[in-house]
């Protein structure tokens, strides 16, 4: 009788044998880690010259995995609200510390596409594993609150003396400037009067000026001066390699599904002399909206990166939600910008 069990008897603990092989080894978690530094809703404001500084020296509490091994930890970083989506590790290492500096943590935020000079919640937490059979446990997120800088860039520029400043090639509030280093230049400068009279001048003298004989659109050094008709803010467009100028005066809106007039009609915008900025104030609903200039898709900007750099027609900037925001568009720098904030 007992061959005729042999068989079955062989067969279930061969069975028994593979499930627990397949199930691995049986870990039970004690303790998580847990941040303990810096404290929750620290506040950090990032500067260019303080970017090789220690940023922060973050410690945690070590894993228990219920059993002796050596735990790996991760630091992992990303913006608050992301789940970890798109987690940027600062560091692992074996100990409960790690150091990092100002210049690391700005970097990864400007690539995530955040905005320089505006604070942003982020998130981080803790990795820990013992091997790739363990699955990892996280330490519960911190959040704190971090200013990003953007790296002063010093680009070529044109100072634009006329009337309107006092016919001073020194002045360096009124100028314009080559982004790309091309020999093209660019800006937006306010004109206080009609009848402004201005040159263009290569460097903070009279040495090399630039006017424009006949008015025809081409520049003559030490040529006559050029007139902008009515008081305003002008977009001025230099090709110095050409010897070619344009300007054309520009009075800005916003427009767009997140406007009361929808895509019909512009919403615009009061400049203010003193700081040099347009602004509204004004109810917007969830939608999209765009920057243009004289009622007019000629000249307009959006958002192509959703970074706060504006590029001429761009991407249509996002609105989250309905709400009263006032909306800022900075025009008085050589990188174009906006801001909107939710009142």
């Amino acid at each position: 009788m007992k061959k005729y069990f042999l068989l079955p008897i062989l067969a279930i603990l061969l069975l028994a044998a593979c499930s627990e092989e397949s199930i691995g080894p049986v870990v039970k978690i004690g303790n998580l880690p847990a941040i303990t530094s810096p404290s929750a809703n620290a506040s950090f404001v990032l500067k260019e010259e303080t970017a090789n500084n220690e940023f922060a020296t973050f410690t945690w509490t070590g894993a228990d995995f219920g059993f002796d091994a050596g735990v790996s930890y991760s630091l992992e970083m990303d913006l608050a609200g992301k789940n970890f989506a798109e987690p940027v590790v600062l560091g692992t290492l074996n100990g409960l510390t790690l150091s990092t500096t100002n210049g690391k943590i700005n970097g990864i935020l400007l690539a995530k596409g955040v905005p320089a000079g505006e604070p942003i919640n982020v998130e981080l937490r803790v990795a820990a594993t013992v091997n790739p059979d363990v699955p990892v446990v996280y330490s519960a997120p911190l959040t704190i609150k971090v200013t990003p800088f953007k790296f002063e860039v010093v680009y070529p520029k044109l100072q634009v003396p006329g009337s309107y400043q006092g016919w001073n090639p020194a002045e360096q509030s009124t100028v314009i400037h080559s982004v790309k280093s091309n020999g093209k230049f660019e800006g937006f400068l306010y004109f206080t009067a009609d009848n402004t009279e201005f040159k263009y001048t290569n460097g903070p003298s009279w040495d090399v000026n630039y006017g424009d004989d006949g008015a025809d659109g081409t520049l003559d050094k030490s040529g006559a001066n050029i007139v902008a008709p009515t008081a305003g803010v002008y977009r001025l467009n230099v090709d110095i390699n050409a010897l070619t100028h344009k300007y054309v005066k520009t009075n800005w809106g916003l427009i767009g599904s997140a406007t009361p007039n929808g895509w019909d009609a512009d919403q615009d915008m009061a400049f203010d002399p003193t700081t040099g900025i347009w602004s509204i104030t004004l109810n917007l609903k969830a939608g999209e909206m765009k920057f243009r200039a004289n009622d007019d898709w000629g000249i307009n900007f959006g958002d192509t990166d959703a970074n706060r750099s504006l590029e001429y027609d761009g991407t249509n900037i996002a609105v989250a939600e309905d709400g009263n925001y006032t909306i800022q568009l900075i025009l008085n720098v050589p990188d174009y910008t906006y801001k909107i904030v939710k009142n």
